[in-house]
């Protein structure tokens, strides 16, 4: 059984709802207008939809960070589990920073819980799940040691 656990938009929220209205207009750029369209459509298909996530392989025990082209193509490289590996919760802050036409700053701060993959010598290699909160987090952490056998 293979989940796939979405994890962020890769331009930010800001970024990715540009995207989609580039998207929109090129629609409308194409219909009504011309052909060069294709581009603005092009251009806001892959700023709007492209994101990452993390593919989990229950039965074969791997995992797989991918960036999501266009929301579609999957790009990434399988990891096998081995028993030396561990995962744990970690508390991430990060703030999206846009600018309005008048200079003023418009942050938007995205708080979670990921739980991530840490190697033998306890060095960071892929995010697992994004949790909302510690609670939860912690439950999904257990669920998660046990289904892939890190104990």
């Amino acid at each position: 059984m293979i989940t796939n656990n979405k994890l962020e938009k890769s331009f930010g929220p800001v970024g990715s709802v540009s995207g989609m209205f580039i998207f929109i207009a090129g629609f409308f750029v194409t219909f009504f207008i011309s052909l060069t369209g294709l581009v603005l459509i092009l251009i806001g298909a892959f700023i709007g939809f492209t994101s990452s996530s993390t593919l989990i392989d229950f039965d074969k025990k791997k995992v797989k960070l991918s960036n999501n082209i266009f929301g579609i193509i999957k790009i990434g490289h399988w990891i096998n589990l081995d028993s030396n590996m561990t995962i744990e919760t970690k508390k991430s802050n990060r703030v999206w920073r846009s600018y309005s036409r008048s200079n003023q700053a418009l942050d938007i701060s995205d708080n979670d819980f990921r739980l991530i993959l840490y190697d033998s010598t306890e060095k960071q290699i892929i995010p697992l799940k994004r949790v909302d909160s510690y609670k939860s987090a912690k439950l999904e952490l257990d669920s998660l040691i046990k289904q892939l056998g890190l104990i």
